[in-house]
């Protein structure tokens, strides 16, 4: 779809998305439904609507007199929270709710490893179900749009397929262990700045291809119980009464059976949330109380539709059963298993980006390894605002170098620069200026001392990267240069002694221009969980190969990457013109509005997708856009061979599924996984297309010598297109190129096949 034409289908088509789709999958939740119709018609008017908004901070109401209970929410995706007030934030100050910090979003996605989501689901469902918690506020998975997103590290990849692989592992791990997800946020959260007010102009097309597939797979492969509906507008209505969002694709074509919450404090309407479909208000009851109550009343809203809105409460209810409060909050909520989790996917996830040669550290004769930076033992179980873990214990990356290293290398420390820290409250200029003078001189300090042991060790390990006070909930980064004067500091490390391996603890991309250049290896070990420090020690040393692979592409520049080239995103002046420009040039509805001599105005809130499908790598491939890592990117301790791709067939119809074999050999003497990446390149498509997408991949072990014949599928229909003309999905069959490589830059081997 071209550009000009967006505003057009969102003033103009929305009211007819999905009308013509696909039938969604049956959910098994449907099978209480007998069951419920007994308990429906024995409640009353205020019980029915007490179900509808939140009881406490994180609960919502059952039916005790029926023997329904309470719904227990869990925040949220990557540990469970303390127990808080049942009204306020604050903790109770327990000590059995120390949970497992397992790693975030995008070090679950570094794994490229659905199996491994799958355990993470198991483990988070495994402490949900000991807290007594019915439903997980995750996974979080939207798609990672602009790398300065506060909540990128949250979420999981830029990529739609990799995404809905994990999303669909992480949904079943936690349901096969007794509790419910709440996938989240739905729809096209994609910026913190101005999350509450921010309505998201997008078309169709990008819609269906980007945004919404991950959330698609896990409702339909994983009969996802829960779903959070987003604070932001799409296309002018608020999600959490966006009919199109809710009700006709959510629950029409897809057929999702569960219930809808909105995000804390994301409820805009009566009428509107509850007819559109959303299920519960949280966390009060300022629109789903005494005023949906009155709604029924004065027939705004039929009874019917409070019964539906119940029904899919009680189905979800019925499904996961209730822990006694009695049997709740017993045992320490981390325990050695969920913990074992948390080192597997953080061993997984750790992403070597360069080396020349330096790595694993030679410990011959005793070295001296000097480790800079304050990340070395920074927390990320929590900081900034958001769903925080109180963790039962946190291993640093110091801690796990000694814990790996021991007597076999002298480690001394400088903490070397000041980390940011979350600030509240206005200062006096006096105030300010002080803050600054000491600043510098505590900056110079810190350099001294660093710069100081440096000249005494022979390899130097910078540990930097972000925390969690900057990558924070509620806000997005300004830009994505390292923090707290960190090439600075590396620049003048590198004239004392240049033998550098740099680590960012970072869960989003940075810009890497000036520690790519002065590091010998670089590393991405992400805001790794519980057993983080361990596990990077142990891809440090040598104990393991690393094997992440990058979700997300690293820009030379973050003004390469598509939402910030086009001027979409920050929403200013810029944005506001090309806003202004398009509704008048495009849309007659909108310009028959405006007289002739007013200049168009635009909200700075709306925020424009006109990048549309070319998201993270498929704008840089495109638009041939250098980059400083490609999507995939990620090295090993060894080397790997690609041979003989071949495809069961040369032609195929659109039902069909295409099946190629690839061979692939560990050449090298290291035992290591290798992550085969098949993307595919139209040739000559009646409609446009990204350069190439990715479609299928596998995580292979192998060991030194060690052959694999790896099978991969593509369902053809997976290759299909939203028709925006006919609002549906539609084939486009044309030559194809299937494209085998290490990462999106790095193809190693290609087919053409036909889709006839």
């Amino acid at each position: 779809m071209r550009i000009a034409n967006i505003l057009v289908i969102a003033a103009v088509l929305v009211p007819l998305l999905g009308s013509a789709a696909d039938k969604g999958h049956k959910s098994t939740l449907l099978q209480y439904d007998k069951q419920i119709d007994g308990i429906i018609s024995q409640m009353t008017l205020d019980e029915k609507v007490n179900m509808l908004h939140a009881k406490f901070m994180f609960v919502s109401d059952g039916i005790e007199r029926l023997g329904i209970a309470d719904i227990k929410y869990a925040d949220g995706p990557f540990g469970i929270r303390e127990e808080m007030q049942p009204k306020g934030w604050a903790g109770l100050g327990w000590e059995t709710d120390k949970a497992t910090f397992f790693p975030t979003g995008s070090a679950l996605a570094a794994t490229w490893s659905p199996e491994m989501a799958y355990k993470y689901g198991t483990g988070m469902a495994r402490e949900a179900r000991l807290r007594g918690k019915d439903m997980i506020l995750g996974p979080a998975i939207n798609i990672q749009r602009i790398p300065t997103g506060g909540r990128t590290y949250e979420y999981l990849s830029e990529d739609p397929f990799l995404s809905s692989r994990l999303a669909v592992g992480y949904t079943k791990g936690v349901q096969d262990n007794g509790a419910a997800v709440c996938l989240k946020h739905y729809a096209l959260n994609n910026q913190e700045n101005n999350r509450g007010t921010v309505n998201v102009i997008i078309g169709e097309r990008a819609m269906r291809e980007i945004y919404l597939p991950p959330f698609r797979a896990a409702v339909e492969e994983a009969d996802a119980y829960g779903v959070m509906s987003a604070y932001n507008k799409v296309n002018g209505f608020w999600c959490a009464e966006n009919d199109l969002l809710l009700h006709k694709i959510l629950r029409q074509e897809w057929g999702f059976g569960g219930m809808v919450i909105s995000d804390w404090g994301g409820t805009h309407s009566t009428v509107g949330s509850i007819k559109s479909g959303l299920n519960v208000e949280m966390p009060d009851q300022k629109y789903l109380g005494q005023a949906l109550i009155d709604s029924v009343k004065a027939g705004k809203v039929s009874e019917e539709i409070i019964n539906q809105r119940v029904r899919e409460i009680l189905r979800v209810r019925l499904a996961i059963k209730p822990i006694p409060a009695e049997k709740a909050n017993k045992e320490m909520t981390s325990q050695p298993a969920q913990q074992k989790i948390a080192y597997e996917v953080a061993s997984k996830s750790i992403v070597l980006l360069k080396n020349e040669g330096v790595l694993p550290l030679k410990l011959e004769n005793k070295p001296v390894i000097a480790v800079i930076g304050a990340n070395a033992t920074q927390i990320m179980a929590s900081g900034g605002l958001g769903a925080g873990v109180k963790t039962l214990y946190e291993v640093t990356p110091l801690e796990g170098l000694k814990n790996r290293i021991g007597d076999k290398a002298e480690i001394i420390f400088a903490k070397g620069y000041e980390p940011v820290t979350s600030r509240w409250g206005r200062k006096t200029p006096e105030q300010l200026e002080k803050e600054k003078q000491e600043k510098e001189l505590t900056t110079q300090k810190l350099t001294n001392e660093a710069l100081e042991l440096a000249a005494k060790a022979k390899v130097i390990l910078f540990i930097g990267g972000d925390n969690r006070s900057v990558e924070t909930e509620g806000s997005d980064r300004k830009d994505i240069f390292l923090p707290s004067g960190q090439d600075e500091l590396i620049r003048k490390i590198a004239e004392v002694n240049p033998n550098i391996v740099t680590v960012l603890t970072s869960g989003a991309p940075n810009d890497l221009n000036v520690v790519n250049k002065v590091s010998k290896a670089l590393l991405i070990s992400w805001f790794n969980g519980t057993e983080g420090g361990n596990a990077l020690a142990d891809v440090l040393v040598g104990n393991i190969s690393p094997s992440g692979r990058l979700p997300f592409t690293i820009p030379v520049k973050l003004e390469d990457s598509p939402a910030y080239a086009l001027g979409n995103y920050p929403q200013g002046k810029k944005n506001a013109d090309v806003f202004a420009n398009l509704v008048s040039e495009t849309d007659p509805a909108v310009k028959s509005q405006i007289k002739k001599e007013e200049t168009p105005k635009a909200d700075p809130n709306n925020a424009l997708y006109s990048e549309e499908s070319l998201v993270g790598y498929r704008w840089f491939d495109t638009k041939k856009v250098p980059v400083m890592y490609p999507f995939g990117s990620g090295l090993t301790y060894t080397t790997f061979k690609y041979a003989n791709l071949k495809t069961d067939k040369e032609k195929y119809g659109k039902n069909d599924v295409i099946i190629l074999t690839v061979e692939l050999k560990n050449t090298g003497k290291i035992a290591a996984d290798e992550v085969a990446q098949v993307y595919v390149h139209r040739i000559n498509p009646k409609v446009e297309w990204p350069q190439k997408e990715l479609k299928a991949f596998s995580r292979v072990p192998l060991n030194p010598g060690e052959s694999k014949t790896l099978k991969l599928e593509i369902p053809v229909e997976n290759l299909r297109f939203w028709n925006e003309k006919i609002h549906k999905w539609d084939d486009d069959l044309c030559k194809i190129e299937l494209m085998v490589g290490a990462s999106a830059g790095d193809i190693k081997l290609k087919k053409e096949v036909t889709l006839k």
